[in-house]
């Protein structure tokens, strides 16, 4: 028998243990575990065919002995993802990468919502991606190296927020902040030391409930960002960031202040987490056709856009361009739900020609006449990478919402 039945036949009864305990309650869920193949994400050194589609975290990373990285256990990925209770077009933040598994299998939850990834370590970052891309999931899973404490407030709001790594009480507020104010939920093991409490907190206009549910062993969330090309988007030493220690613990302090949490679990108790429901897709005729004419101009205007800033060789002129386009976006975000535009993909390449076009304008004040020209070029290339990203995901989306 080849690896790949082996590997079958034991997810299968994997899935009939978790059923069977009375973790996996999501039809959804089920299916995605059939279609994800977990041995996809873990690198050939590290996978024992032995753990793989065992209820056991599988090792997936190691560099040393403090610094090790898992896929978590398949009841512990349950829980999580039933925790969310991601509907089909929700938005979800992932904090810490977790080689990407436990994205894929969200997505499959929510395929019509955008799912970013935000990882401290560049180099499970770009194991991450390479996953993601091989299986053909990079259109709606995106990967930024980035610190996980801070998510992501420029993208807000997140209708679900997930953590994947022990988080301190006091850490949770500033991400609570970027909750949907319409039933958003978090879900995080929060807690110092060995022992965490994966906690679930609701988000009802301003006010925010929290259910404990279970005693957890994580590791904690890796924060400590290195600073390379994936973060700065060039790899100069030129550049710092400064992490100053009072300006964290003063927004931490604004943060918790502004929130309290309401510990019940009788909200959640009527609170719809539609476990084993399958959803219908929308036909055609429910769109409407003059706001998909509408859609469709402004994504042409996004496009026609991108080709003159492709040409643009005027850095205040680049930044006027990124600002047209932005306007144009905060204008789509009236139709995303109905079309499922992937406008946090696009606001994130936005980000990333922004960044480009920051440091290439400070080369110009900071680097010497000699060495200008090389270190222009480089950053100038990694800008029209991102463009032509950003350009082929605006076609790909404009010929997807002519056919509808």
């Amino acid at each position: 028998m080849d690896e790949k039945s082996i590997f079958e036949g034991k997810k299968k009864r994997l899935l009939e243990t978790l059923v069977k305990n009375n973790y996996l309650k999501d039809m959804r869920l089920f299916n995605a575990f059939l279609d994800v193949p977990l041995e996809e994400f873990i690198p050939k050194e590290f996978a024992d065919p032995r753990k793989i589609y065992e209820d056991i975290p599988n090792l997936f990373y190691y560099e040393k002995p403090e610094n090790y990285r898992t896929i978590s256990a398949p009841h512990m990925i349950t829980i999580m993802l039933q925790g969310l209770s991601l509907k089909e077009n929700d938005d979800l933040l992932v904090l810490g990468a977790k080689s990407g598994y436990i994205a894929a299998l969200a997505h499959k939850l929510s395929p019509k919502g955008e799912i970013i990834i935000l990882e401290a370590n560049s180099e499970i970052a770009r194991i991450t991606d390479e996953n993601l891309r091989r299986l053909n999931l990079h259109d709606n899973i995106s990967v930024n190296v980035k610190n996980p404490l801070e998510g992501m407030p420029d993208l807000s709001p997140w209708q679900k927020i997930l953590v994947t790594g022990a988080i301190k009480q006091n850490r949770i507020y500033p991400l609570l902040q970027q909750l949907d104010d319409n039933d958003g939920v978090l879900y995080a093991p929060i807690g110092e030391d060995f022992i965490q409490i994966y906690t679930q907190i609701l988000r009802i206009r301003d006010e925010y409930f929290g259910k404990k549910q279970l005693q957890v062993r994580f590791t904690p969330l890796m924060t400590n960002v290195e600073l390379d090309e994936l973060e700065l988007i060039t790899d100069f030493d030129e550049f710092e960031i400064i992490d100053d220690p009072y300006k964290v613990e003063e927004t931490l302090s604004e943060s918790e202040e502004k929130i309290r949490i309401k510990y019940t679990p009788s909200i959640f108790d009527d609170f719809d987490l539609k476990p084993l429901v399958k959803f219908k897709a929308l036909s055609k005729e429910e769109f409407s056709s003059q706001n998909q004419e509408e859609v469709l101009m402004y994504l042409e205007d996004i496009e026609n856009i991108i080709k003159r800033l492709k040409k643009e060789e005027n850095i205040a002129s680049c930044f006027d361009f990124i600002e047209d386009i932005e306007t144009l976006v905060d204008t789509l975000k009236n139709y995303k739900r109905e079309f499922d535009i992937k406008l946090k993909k696009i606001q994130n390449f936005l980000n990333r020609i922004r960044t480009c076009n920051i440091v290439r304008k400070e080369v110009r004040k900071d680097i010497t006449e000699a060495d200008l020209i090389d270190k222009e070029m480089e950053i100038v290339n990694k800008q029209m990478e991102n463009l032509n990203d950003l350009h082929d995901l605006i076609l790909n989306e404009i010929e997807r919402i002519k056919n509808l």
